[in-house]
């Protein structure tokens, strides 16, 4: 399928529709490659792509959850079994962003008593796709993620070196240069290159244009998905470009058929009114409200919730209440994921 080249823009396109959330549109071309492919894992795994944007976020409460599992562990079956036929690159490949996704969902929801056995496994199927980053730029993200985390992970969280120590020497400068690779060429992870590039500027490089850069990128590919626009607004506001924030919250309108979506929102627009109009009432009204819609999220709330508590805690401190200052701060750092990114300043 992969070396079909009408096929692989078929699969550019779908990519394309799925990630713009225009869902009945990719199902169409998913009905279109097993005409072509019948029984293919990579339409399962297309589908289960857009059953994770259609249902985001997936809890383990979600309905779809069960369905979605499923069909992830079916792909990868099937993948397994043909793993030593002449197109063994191609099932690799497709095996290992099975496995990426279903890890993706377990760890945004800390399941972790299902992470480890699948992550272990996972390592085996890893180490071989090294072997064929030349055949396709999808193979450079792991590598890539590879290469970065295991010199910087237990450089920052130094618990980990005894871990760290069981697995190859990474390199972080070459570790980004295999992202940024995927980023550009990848067939199905060029988003996830860019997400992963974002993260790690922001978290460990300490490179806030660099992070802004990869999710303006993912915007500008993908204009219709939600979280790519907030994301892309959130870090906006981080580094003070308010008059741009605030031009594309104009735009994006309202979410109210997408629930988590509109709370983080909410949440976004507080801190517009906070830092750039210094209207700490209406601030406060709109963390207030987003922290109300997004508790049923789960773990998917915890960041968000952590900018509401933050800026609860500045109009603490502004109106002089020490107490409250301290407990939303005490709250927000419980929450937050890295805590340089606080909007205090």
């Amino acid at each position: 399928m992969l070396h079909d080249s009408s096929t692989v823009r078929l699969l550019y396109k779908e990519v394309t529709y799925m990630y713009n959330f225009h869902f009945s549109e990719a199902r169409q071309i998913s009905e279109e490659i097993n005409r072509l492919y019948p029984g293919h894992p990579a339409v399962i795994l297309l589908n289960s792509v857009i059953d994770y944007w259609e249902n985001y976020p997936i809890l383990p409460s979600s309905p779809v959850r069960g369905t979605f599992e499923k069909n992830l562990r079916t792909c990868m079956d099937i993948c397994e079994k043909n793993g030593n036929t002449a197109n063994e690159t191609e099932y690799l490949l497709i095996n290992l962003c099975a496995r990426g996704l279903l890890l993706l969902f377990m760890t945004d929801n800390e399941l972790t008593l299902d992470i480890v056995p699948l992550a272990l496994s996972t390592y085996q199927y890893i180490r071989k796709s090294f072997s064929f980053t030349s055949e396709y730029f999808d193979f450079n993200y792991f590598k890539g993620v590879f290469d970065y985390y295991r010199e910087e992970y237990p450089e920052k969280y130094p618990v980990y070196k005894p871990i760290a120590a069981l697995f190859p020497r990474g390199d972080k400068v070459r570790g980004l240069k295999e992202l940024w690779l995927a980023a550009d060429s990848a067939i199905f992870l060029r988003a996830e290159a860019l997400a992963v590039l974002e993260d790690i500027f922001l978290r460990f490089e300490n490179n806030d244009q660099s992070a802004t850069f990869c999710n303006r990128t993912l915007y500008e590919h993908y204009p219709g998905n939600p979280q790519f626009m907030e994301e892309y607004i959130k870090n906006l506001l981080y580094i003070r470009q308010y008059d741009k924030a605030e031009s594309l919250i104009s735009k994006a309108g309202n979410f109210s058929d997408l629930p988590f979506s509109e709370a983080q929102m909410k949440i976004l627009k507080g801190i517009l009114a906070e830092k750039k109009y210094h209207n700490n009432h209406q601030a406060e009204e709109l963390y207030r409200k987003g922290l109300a819609e997004i508790k049923s999220f789960g773990k998917y709330a915890d960041e968000y919730s952590s900018y509401a508590y933050y800026g609860l805690s500045r109009i603490s401190s502004d109106e002089g209440d020490r107490h409250l200052r301290k407990a939303y701060r005490k709250e927000a750092n419980r929450l937050s994921r890295f805590k340089k990114m606080n909007f205090d300043n």
